[in-house]
């Protein structure tokens, strides 16, 4: 056998040791990140008590916080519903607030068959529509009004309710329209 292969067989399984031990190392590295401790809603402002620290083995892919920011979080609204056990991300969370100005908050019941989608989500843009009541003309044109998704929830298995920012001078004809069920929701834009 020549030497020069021998040491070249050599250093091959060296290099393949180290490649496993380094591929080894990555995935059993583990971080301390901020995970859920309780339900927070949207647009709640998230507390001390509302977090918890974990330790996480690889987790290659994932965005979560690092323990150590848990200064930058704090007073933070949940941009969606933050589910316990779950580990959380930037992408949650805002500075911003969720109404902007000239806005309010309304809520809207419906069957799941009138939902545009099987989930919408916080920022989603609908489009709200009137529907033709027994006294409205046929043919007359449906009333329209601008909102985006602040919530969904689904407090039973046939209701939906949605948590819309409206804009001020729409929430009368919209509240008279939803108690009155003569409103169509449409998806204009995912966020």
């Amino acid at each position: 056998m020549r030497p020069g292969l021998l040491g070249l067989a050599v250093l091959l399984i060296a290099l393949g040791g180290l490649g496993s031990a380094f591929a080894v190392s990555s995935v059993r590295a583990t971080g301390n990140y901020l995970a859920v401790a309780r339900a927070v809603p949207v647009g709640t402002a998230l507390s001390a008590d509302d977090v918890v620290t974990v330790q996480v083995a690889g987790g290659q892919g994932l965005a979560p916080v690092p323990a150590d920011r848990l200064g930058e979080v704090l007073g933070k609204r949940a941009t969606v519903t933050l589910t316990p056990g779950t580990l959380l991300t930037m992408a949650q969370l805002t500075d911003k607030p969720l109404l902007g100005p000239g806005q309010q908050q309304v809520s809207v019941g419906l069957k799941p068959s009138e939902v545009p989608a099987k989930k919408l989500r916080p920022g989603d843009k609908v489009l709200l529509l009137s529907t033709p009541g027994r006294d409205t003309e046929a043919g007359a044109p449906a009333t329209r009004f601008q909102a985006t998704v602040i919530d969904m929830a689904t407090p039973a298995a046939n209701s939906v309710v949605l948590y819309l920012a409206l804009a001020v001078r729409d929430v009368p004809a919209v509240v008279s329209l939803a108690a009155s069920d003569r409103i169509a929701v449409v998806l204009s834009a995912a966020a």
